[in-house]
């Protein structure tokens, strides 16, 4: 039962709320496990990207399409596509109004609304993206042109830059920085370029063990970093970035410094889409507040939350969908029974770092530290790492962790722990 236009049933026994990769592989775990019909899908936009190619799109590495499908051939057969943006919530009704005005109805319902980007936040950045020497890998929209930005490089400052919010994959802006400095060096003007990553964090990277490793390519790239730096303004008229230095706190001195440029990435301010902000599941950063082990919303026990919505402390990952999958299946279908939910999320996120145009850093981990599947030293660039990255993780994605068939490593990490132990 699938559905464009016309919604078959005003009330869902579950409703989720966003078509993404935590949406559709909640969608599909259900779908299976309840009568035909019983699931619907809040989802308005027609195309799906696999977001964690966009790294190798920017770095001509994929093509943007390899990358996309269409939404209505994702919706699990027996669940229902309502094609229309959720504008409020009314949890104490079990109901969601729609844009269209509609009001739907549920029994349980999980909340996968992922972030939204906020260029807007940055003054002139919606501007400059559509001038030449501006590109973001975070939007289908402009990935294309850091690859063409990068090519056209004739010489001065790239500069890469991390926001200070919470952001969706927060290694892709190193990735922009390290791709691009590969493409330089094939094309022979890398010693024209003055390669700036310029992060609102205090370092490279939260995990130590990675750290070291990111550190060292950094310094073997020559890459300048300046930490505590937060893009504020983008003059596209004159090229010129305007960056505000931040305290211990992640909090604006007052002092800012003007860089030009000759290329911009910008890596994009984010926030939880407006909807989750105003709702009562929200927190005060306006991230949906949840229990973080059992994903279930502290207010509202019929509700579940999966994916970068959640105010969980977890890197904000496609890997760490897959973790919140197997715990939200197992928890919402014991709420259902009228049991109290018991498996606990465990942090797991995972980032692939990409450092080259064929090495990568397979970085996983939690915030306690790293959580590596494989027998092998996952903190070094290896060619192996970047075929994963390159070509099983996007069959995985499409055909397991979407069809809600992939729920993370864990059982193949237990294993490897046993080969290292012996």
């Amino acid at each position: 039962m699938r559905t464009s236009k016309v919604v078959h049933a005003k009330h869902f026994k579950l409703l989720v709320v966003g078509g993404g990769a935590g949406g559709l592989g909640a969608a599909s775990k259900f779908a299976r496990k309840l009568p035909r019909g019983s699931v619907g899908i809040i989802e308005p936009r027609e195309d799906h990207y696999y977001q964690p190619g966009f790294t190798l799109v920017g770095g001509g590495l994929m093509t943007l399409d390899a990358n996309r499908r269409r939404q209505e051939d994702l919706i699990p057969k027996n669940a229902t596509w309502i094609r229309d943006k959720v504008e409020a919530f009314e949890p104490v009704k079990n109901l969601v109004k729609l844009r269209d005005g509609e009001e739907i109805s549920y029994d349980y319902m999980v909340i996968a609304m992922g972030i939204q980007l906020r260029f807007d936040m940055i003054k002139g950045a919606k501007e400059a993206l559509k001038t030449p020497g501006v590109c973001s890998n975070y939007s289908p929209f402009y990935v294309e042109k850091h690859y063409k930005e990068a090519t056209n490089f004739k010489g001065g400052n790239a500069v890469f830059t991390f926001p200070n919010t919470p952001i969706k994959c927060a290694g892709a802006p190193q990735k922009a920085c390290y791709i691009t400095d590969s493409i330089l060096r094939q094309r022979g003007v890398r010693d024209k370029a003055h390669m700036i990553y310029a992060t609102s964090l205090k370092r490279l990277f939260g995990i130590e063990s990675y750290l070291k490793s990111l550190e060292k390519v950094a310094k073997e790239k020559n890459i300048d970093v300046r930490t505590r730096r937060n893009l504020i303004e983008v003059d596209s008229e004159n090229k010129m970035a305007t960056f505000e230095f931040l305290d211990d706190d992640a909090k604006p001195t007052g002092k800012t410094e003007r860089v030009e440029y000759s290329l911009l990435h910008i890596g994009p301010p984010c926030s939880a889409p407006e909807a989750l902000r105003k709702s009562s599941f929200a927190d005060k950063t306006g991230f949906m507040d949840v229990d973080v082990a059992s994903l279930q919303s502290k207010k509202f026990q019929n509700v579940f939350g999966v994916g970068d919505c959640m105010n969980t402390p977890n890197a904000k990952t496609a890997a760490a969908v897959s973790s919140h999958l197997k715990t939200i299946e197992q928890n919402l279908t014991q709420v259902m029974q009228g049991e109290q939910p018991c498996m606990e999320y465990d942090g797991y996120a995972s980032c692939p770092l990409v450092v080259s145009t064929n090495r990568v850093v397979l970085a996983e981990f939690n915030s306690k530290g790293a959580m590596e599947t494989t027998p092998f030293d996952q903190s070094k660039p290896t060619y192996w790492a970047y075929l994963m990255k390159r070509y099983f993780m996007p069959a995985l994605y499409w055909n397991g962790l979407i069809k809600g068939y992939w729920n993370g490593p864990a059982t193949i990490r237990n294993c490897s722990r046993l080969v290292k132990s012996k």
